[in-house]
């Protein structure tokens, strides 16, 4: 039995500047690193994040003494034992953000122990029918090319603005981002003396409403030479951000529950999404209950600071009928084998699968390996231009080609 030899932690910084943590796990053969990202808007449920200088010697002081020696291929006992080391709900003991950089690092060394891609041990993780050419397939990629909310200086209460577009292939789909994108900065800088640039890499101007970041996507896309049946918008609402009380406040005025599925249902009607994403706030059950019975039959609605990637809200949301998506990240729930129940849970009652990045990322590419081993229906990693979105989307082309060449 390959066993583990050493794990380690150090600081290095996201692409916000901050400080993170980036853990080394090696066997006597190989070895990998996975840098762990943070969010700028998070829900009151996602693991505990700790400061980083504790963190790091959580991981080198604590976890790695009871790992080394362990098989890397054991993916669950291995976040298991983390779990029953820190022995909280929230991960605040050992910290979250220590917790998961073992567990994806432990994820790809495993992976090489096996010598398979990761996304194939990913999916033996997932404990289904394994990946073979039948069952293989790329997520639709949202790239969100307009930022507002936690993720931008701007008036923009809804906090991303995505382009999905639907071709025959990943790389057909990424070269159509990049062309909107593209597209859409020419139409923006002939409207905007500045054009600066959000967390994600999305445009961040000073655009006055939603209707009318929504008319700046329409016009981008056809400029670039697309159609909507060939490009939708999906919408990230987060809006715990804008909730006021027991209502909401959106753009500056005043929005009851009702008002505001109005609201959502007037967008529908007048541009081509195919999915809202946190809707309401995180603990407004009856507002997601809302709009997935108007909408749920024509749409996806996505949880996210709702769920937190737990499967105990996730449960909670199937049977309120709340949603028929998930937002899937790691971090948030801070196990890769949590992550997976999550997933297993959420597919088992037909709902899509969003795998995603954080706003604050680093170079690791583990989220494009984790999105296809799991077969999750989307992902999303940022505007196809910042290195650390990147990072994502061509180890995405990478295994895309690599599969085509069977």
């Amino acid at each position: 039995m390959v066993k583990i030899k050493s794990i380690t932690a150090q600081i290095i910084l996201d692409s916000r500047k901050n400080p993170t943590i980036e853990v080394i796990a090696e066997t006597s053969d190989f070895s990998v690193k996975a840098g762990v990202p943070s969010g700028a808007s998070t829900g009151k449920l996602e693991a505990k994040v700790i400061d980083v200088p504790k963190a790091i010697k959580n991981v080198n002081e604590i976890i790695a003494p009871q790992l080394i020696g362990k098989d890397p291929t054991n993916q669950k006992e291995i976040d298991n034992l983390m779990l029953e080391i820190d022995g909280t709900a929230d991960k605040s003991v050992l910290g979250g953000n220590a917790i998961v950089g073992v567990s994806m690092a432990i994820s790809k060394l495993g992976a090489q122990t096996k010598n398979i891609p990761l996304y194939k041990h990913i999916s033996q993780c997932l404990e289904v029918e394994p990946l073979n050419i039948e069952n293989f397939k790329m997520p639709l990629a949202c790239f969100n090319i307009i930022n507002g909310g936690a993720h931008a200086n701007n008036d923009l209460d809804i906090q991303e603005f995505m382009i999905v577009p639907q071709m025959n292939s990943f790389s057909e789909n990424f070269q159509s981002a990049k062309d909107i994108y593209q597209s859409l900065k020419g139409i923006l800088s002939r409207k905007f003396d500045k054009l600066p640039i959000g967390d994600e890499g999305g445009f961040a101007p000073m655009i006055p409403s939603t209707i009318e970041a929504l008319d700046f996507l329409q016009e981008a896309v056809v400029k670039a030479g697309f159609n909507k049946k060939e490009v939708g918008f999906l919408l990230d609402c987060a809006a715990t951000h804008f909730q006021d009380g027991e209502n909401y406040q959106l753009e500056g005025l005043p929005f009851s529950r009702s008002a505001l599925l109005e609201f959502y249902n007037n967008l529908i009607v007048k541009y081509p999404i195919i999915g809202f994403e946190d809707p309401f706030a995180e603990d407004d059950w009856q507002g997601f209950q809302g709009i997935y019975n108007k909408m749920g039959s024509k749409m996806t609605i996505i949880g996210d600071d709702l769920l937190v990637t737990n499967p105990l809200r996730i449960q909670e949301a199937i049977e309120k009928t709340a949603c028929n998506g998930v937002i899937i990240k790691v971090n948030q729930i801070g196990t890769v084998s949590e992550a997976i129940e999550a997933i297993k849970l959420a597919k088992a009652h037909q709902w899509k699968i969003m795998v995603s990045h954080r706003s604050g990322e680093t170079m690791d590419d583990f989220i494009a390996d984790f999105a296809i081993g799991v077969g999750a229906d989307f992902i999303k990693s940022g505007a196809p231009v910042m290195p650390e979105r990147l990072a994502k989307y061509n180890r995405l082309l990478l295994i895309e080609e690599k599969e085509n060449e069977k």
